[in-house]
């Protein structure tokens, strides 16, 4: 068995995403993501774990039963779910079938969008004269709320009710709330695209708003603090430029780590599938030789880190270092390949602007016929 860990992810990508949160995501294996996470989240996800993103109806049985399934082939499973596990977050389901099954679990906490939701538009949800005491509702089933009880409260957070705004108004209207009492509709919470309404009930009713991104409804007299706390509230990150985006890379195994992390910095979910395996030619006769009449090359030739490497290791069999290339000049292909180099203390006389060898041609120095050049190169699968 491996263990399942309920994770929530907050609001406000990272910033949102509690340390405990992350180291355990970090080491996840196999990853079933909510529809409504953070898409900046996904940067944060290990490269090789296995995700599954699935919603609509049906999605939570079927859900669950991938997370056994991934449990009992011994992986290190997350769900991570948007805001808190145990704050509307249909956890009992998940447990109760991890239990049956004997999946090991545990739960990590999350900013919950009703807290952290009213926090990102700048609304405090309590206040020593405003707001005494808040409720926190879901519109899921409006007409199992009661109403009534409801409206005696100083402020009301409403979960998934931008698209019953209207309904949800005219209840309160109709139970006794003032139609001047002041309510905020806000979608898309904590998100680059966060966008936030504010008027009254009765405004409410005619507001048309944006219904795409889901949102909540604030309800209560300390939505007219929103000024005062707003200017302290962190401006919200705009999503990374590759946010969203899965990107393969197909470099062998072990060099592309930098490249990867580049990548993911930029919002990017990165896959590694090496489609490259660098191992040693056939035979190092033929650059051994070479090496050994290494004074006789007018020019060295490198158009690879691989190459570089290679090179130097056969130079240094041989009982020798970079000093035997004093007499010969050295053209690269590449700054990483000219990095490379450097390490062995030595700079490239010569290296296109264009990281391609058929670049050289158009900026050697001088006329190729009759020089000597040695080209350590890639034995198969190179261009011609």
């Amino acid at each position: 068995m491996g263990k399942v860990y309920l994770v929530g992810a907050g609001l406000g990508g990272r910033a949102g995403l509690t340390q405990g949160a992350l180291e355990i995501l970090r080491q996840a294996e196999a990853i079933w993501i909510d529809e409504l996470v953070d898409e900046r989240l996904l940067a944060e996800l290990p490269p090789q774990a296995q995700v599954w993103r699935r919603s609509g109806p049906g999605s939570l049985q079927e859900g669950i039963h991938w997370l056994i399934q991934r449990c009992r082939e011994g992986k290190q499973v997350v769900h991570l779910k948007s805001g808190d596990p145990l704050i509307f977050g249909r956890a009992r389901e998940e447990i109760q079938a991890l239990r049956e099954a004997g999946c090991p679990f545990e739960i990590w906490p999350g900013l919950s969008s009703a807290l952290a939701g009213p926090f990102w538009a700048g609304i405090p949800l309590t206040d020593k004269h405003l707001s005494r005491v808040f409720a926190v509702l879901t519109a899921h089933d409006l007409e199992a709320l009661p109403w009534s009880a409801l409206a005696q409260l100083d402020t009301l957070v409403i979960l998934m009710g931008s698209r019953q705004r209207q309904h949800i108004g005219a209840r309160l209207m109709e139970s006794g709330i003032p139609a001047d009492r002041p309510v905020a509709v806000i979608w898309g919470a904590g998100q680059a695209e966060q966008q936030v309404w504010v008027g009254t009930l009765a405004e409410l009713q005619q507001e048309a708003g944006q219904a795409k991104l889901p949102g909540l409804l604030v309800v209560g007299e300390v939505i007219r603090l929103r000024q005062d706390f707003l200017p302290g509230i962190p401006p919200l990150l705009p999503p990374a430029p590759l946010a969203g985006k899965t990107v393969l890379v197909t470099r062998s195994e072990g060099q592309s780590p930098a490249f990867c992390e580049l990548l993911q910095a930029q919002g990017a979910r990165v896959l590694e599938m090496p489609t490259l395996v660098i191992q040693p030619p056939t035979c190092w006769d033929p650059l051994d030789a070479a090496i050994a009449r290494l004074g006789q090359f007018n020019w060295l030739l490198l158009t690879s880190a691989n190459g570089v490497q290679a090179f130097f290791e056969r130079l240094h069999r041989q009982g020798r270092d970079s000093r035997a290339l004093h007499p010969v000049q050295v053209a690269v292909v590449g700054s990483k390949t000219a990095s490379v180099l450097a390490q062995y203390g030595i700079h490239p006389d010569l290296m296109p602007q264009e990281f391609v060898a058929e670049a050289l041609l158009q900026v050697w120095p001088e006329p190729i016929s009759g020089q000597r050049i040695l080209f350590p190169r890639v034995e198969s699968g190179g261009r011609e």
